[in-house]
C-alpha cells in the first residue's frame, strides 16, 4: 500500500512538474544578430542583356539577389523589431561584357509574432546608391537613380531560434536622376536568415 501511494504521488509531481514546463513561456534572447541571403523578383525592364549563342536576359528593377546583416531586438514574447543593412544586385555576365544593377536598402521592420515558429512584419526600407551600368559590349551609359523610401511586409518562419525562411513583398518607385524616369521596384522575395 505504501508504495502504491508513493509512486501516485511521485506520479503527481511529475505530471506538475510537465505543466508548469510546458506553461512557462521559453526565455527569448532580447537582441540577436543575423545574416541572410535571399532572390527577389519583379519590377520594370532596364535593360536586356544579349549572349553570343542568341540568349537573353532582362535586368529587372525588382529583381536579383541580396544579403543582410542586422540586429533583432526581441522586446516581449508577442513584438520585435529588426534593423539592416542589404547589398541587392542583379549581375547579368558574359565573356564580352555584363550589365549590372546595384543598390544599397537599409531597413526598419516590426514584427508580431504569431506563435514560436510564425511572425508577421512590417517597416520601411530606403534605398541609396541605386546604379544600372554596363561594360565590354554591354557598356551603356550609367543610370543613376534617386534615393527612395519604400514599404515592406514580410512573413518568417523560424525553424528553429537560429534558422529561418522568410517571404516578403516590397513596394518601391525609383525615379532616375538625369531625367527624373519614374521606374516600378516592386518586389516578390525569399530569403533563409541565420540568428547568432
Amino acid at each position: 500500500m505504501k508504495k502504491a501511494v508513493f509512486a501516485c504521488v511521485a506520479l503527481a509531481l511529475a505530471a506538475s512538474a510537465q505543466a508548469q514546463s510546458v506553461a512557462t513561456p521559453l526565455p527569448v534572447k532580447t537582441v540577436s544578430g543575423f545574416v541572410g541571403i535571399g532572390a527577389t523578383g519583379g519590377g520594370d525592364k532596364l535593360a536586356t542583356a544579349h549572349y553570343t549563342n542568341g540568349d537573353s536576359v532582362n535586368i529587372k528593377a525588382g529583381g536579383g539577389v541580396y544579403f543582410t546583416a542586422g540586429v533583432d531586438f526581441r522586446i516581449n514574447q508577442q513584438f520585435s523589431a529588426q534593423t539592416s543593412v542589404n547589398f541587392h544586385i542583379d549581375d547579368q555576365t558574359a565573356e564580352n561584357g555584363s550589365l549590372k544593377f546595384q543598390r544599397f536598402p537599409i531597413e526598419a521592420l516590426a514584427f508580431y509574432h504569431i506563435d514560436q515558429n510564425w511572425k508577421i512584419g512590417t517597416g520601411l526600407r530606403y534605398v541609396t546608391g541605386a546604379k544600372l551600368s554596363g561594360s565590354g559590349a554591354a557598356d551603356i551609359r550609367d543610370v543613376k537613380f534617386d534615393n527612395t523610401l519604400s514599404s515592406v511586409v514580410e512573413a518568417e518562419y523560424m525553424f528553429s531560434p537560429q534558422y529561418s525562411l522568410k517571404v516578403r513583398f516590397v513596394n518601391e518607385k525609383l525615379e532616375a536622376k538625369s531625367n527624373g524616369a519614374e521606374v516600378k521596384a516592386n518586389q516578390v522575395g525569399i530569403s533563409g536568415n541565420f540568428y547568432f
